[in-house]
């Protein structure tokens, strides 16, 4: 979820605050599949005239081989670049692009619509500050445009531009396109966005992209270009939140100096302003603020610095400085919503690896509070989670964190679940408001889940007495007595889970040890 740790300027020695000379927008297109979304964004590519020649010559070629256009240009595999998203018309993982207009930058994430790609598409939105959400005029909404607008909800974007494409297809009928847009502001009423842009499109041909369209007169709003160009989307909350300071690394180049590099997740600092070392707790008040390009008054959110402080204390990679008199908490036990990402089914109880900011942790899933219905965003009765379901539940650290709540930060209060034997993220959560007892709502009595239960025999119970099976046919032709056979067959299917979580402590112990010595210590350079 903390998505800006990837960019090469945070972990860069040369860390640096040059900003910008336009806005940077960040924003995301999703929505069903076949909705149109690269195309969408390779129309945009076009109409800024940010394909160069060699490209668009390359566009015609590919068009002819792999288009679905009948040999015209077929925007879409401007982004779609993979062999197998050629192959099947599709998009597979989440493609990003960099465009710019008269008065404005972007970056936008080109993210999947099948739901096998949720994950994809949950990745994508975790940095966006808009979204563009499509519909095939012909189709209206479908689940994944529900399960979509509620994934960028829950992640925190608040502005969603509404692009009802496809219109050609529908004869750029008025009264279709107000029925999809009444139905979707229906449905998205409680999902706490601040504006809903409805535009009437058609990324093939360009209509009400740059420019408003003949073919829909009745149309008066803004196209969408010069929506994107205008929105203020971002705001002031991150600046106006109080200040965090993810330490990425601890900076010792010589004797005379230790700064502590990262980024400004949130609030702004100047020299003398009074921070706290989290989790350590120790207290001093900033030096320097120190750039590139030489030493800055103040650091605001987003700004890549380096910070020295007054007094010699304890800061390590993964801590957090804050301000003093607005600090965070330091708690081992969190409530989140989760989206499960994995094809195996959540297992309660079972350990995984948490990644929160720039640390790592062993974490467990102690309650599924209650399951979301996608269809009607209504809470459920709380069970273990399976592929793109979501849940609020409550998770204990074997440590104490600094946590935010995720509505005051989203790299802070965001966090991955991984499994500890095959490195796989498992789910994307996000920190909420701890609900007492009282506050919960009543779970109903289900009773056995038949389907999850012969699920569960399938995935873990079956490969466990196969192994065993397989041992003690082997001690029988080996010359084992029978009775020894089944002992050893049944020793084999009782232990082998054992033996893999053994592994999978040992294999993160080792994780663990290697991360510590690649961080450079305080006392290097000397």
């Amino acid at each position: 979820m903390n998505a800006h740790v990837a960019e090469a300027e945070v972990l860069s020695p040369a860390l640096h605050s040059a900003a910008p000379e336009k806005a940077l927008l960040r924003f995301i297109t999703c929505g069903s599949v076949d909705d149109g979304k690269s195309t969408l964004i390779g129309r945009m590519l076009y109409d800024s005239q940010m394909i160069a020649e060699d490209q668009l010559a390359a566009l015609d070629r590919d068009s002819k081989k792999f288009g679905t256009q009948g040999g015209a240009l077929d925007f879409a595999l401007l982004v779609d670049g993979l062999a197998a998203e050629r192959e099947q018309g599709i998009t597979i993982d989440v493609a990003y692009r960099y465009f710019k207009t008269d008065k404005r930058a972007f970056i936008v994430a080109d993210t999947p619509g099948h739901e096998q790609y949720t994950r994809n598409m949950a990745t994508g939105a975790s940095t966006a500050d808009l979204a563009i959400i499509l519909i095939d005029a012909r189709k209206g909404i479908l689940p994944q445009t529900r399960r979509h607008s509620f994934i960028v909800s829950m992640i925190g974007v608040r502005d969603v531009a509404l692009a009802i494409n496809k219109m050609d297809l529908v004869d750029y009928s008025e009264a279709r396109f107000n029925e999809i847009v009444a139905a979707y502001r229906e449905m998205a009423r409680d999902l706490g966005f601040r504006t809903i842009a409805p535009i009437p499109i058609s990324a093939l041909n360009g209509d009400n992209i740059a420019a408003l369209s003949e073919r829909t007169p009745w149309f008066q709003g803004e196209p969408l270009l010069p929506l994107l160009e205008g929105i203020d989307a971002g705001g002031d909350a991150a600046a106006e939140a109080p200040f965090r300071f993810p330490v990425q690394w601890v900076n010792r180049p010589n004797l005379d100096f230790r700064g502590f590099s990262g980024w400004v997740a949130s609030g702004s600092i100047k020299p003398g302003d009074a921070v706290v070392a989290l989790p350590s707790g120790r207290t001093s008040t900033v030096a320097r603020i120190v750039t590139q390009d030489g030493d800055l008054p103040v650091a605001l959110a987003g700004q890549s610095v380096t910070i020295t402080l007054a007094d010699e204390i304890d800061v390590s990679r993964g801590d957090i400085l804050a301000a003093v008199d607005r600090q965070p908490a330091v708690d081992s036990t969190v409530e989140a919503r989760l989206l499960w990402t994995a094809e195996t089914d959540m297992h309660p109880g079972a350990s995984y690896i948490v990644k929160l900011g720039a640390r790592t942790a062993n974490a467990t899933i102690t309650n599924v509070r209650h399951l979301l219905d996608i269809h009607t965003f209504e809470p459920g009765p709380g069970r273990p989670l399976a592929l793109n379901e979501i849940a609020t539940a409550q998770l204990r650290f074997d440590r104490a964190l600094p946590i935010s709540l995720y509505r005051d930060s989203r790299d802070l209060g965001g966090f991955i679940l991984i499994d500890r034997i095959t490195n796989e993220t498992v789910a994307f959560g996000m920190i909420e408001p701890s609900r007492t007892v009282e506050e919960e709502p009543a779970t109903e009595d289900e009773g056995i889940d038949w389907a999850r239960l012969s699920k569960d025999v399938a995935e873990k119970l079956l490969p466990a007495l196969a192994g065993g099976a397989l041992v003690g046919i082997g001690a029988k032709i080996f010359g084992a007595p029978t009775s020894s056979a089944v002992a050893l067959a049944l020793a084999d299917a009782a232990f082998r889970p054992l033996v893999r979580g053994w592994y999978a402590d040992f294999r993160q112990a080792m994780a663990k040890r290697k991360a510590e010595d690649d961080v450079t210590p305080d006392g290097a350079g000397i």
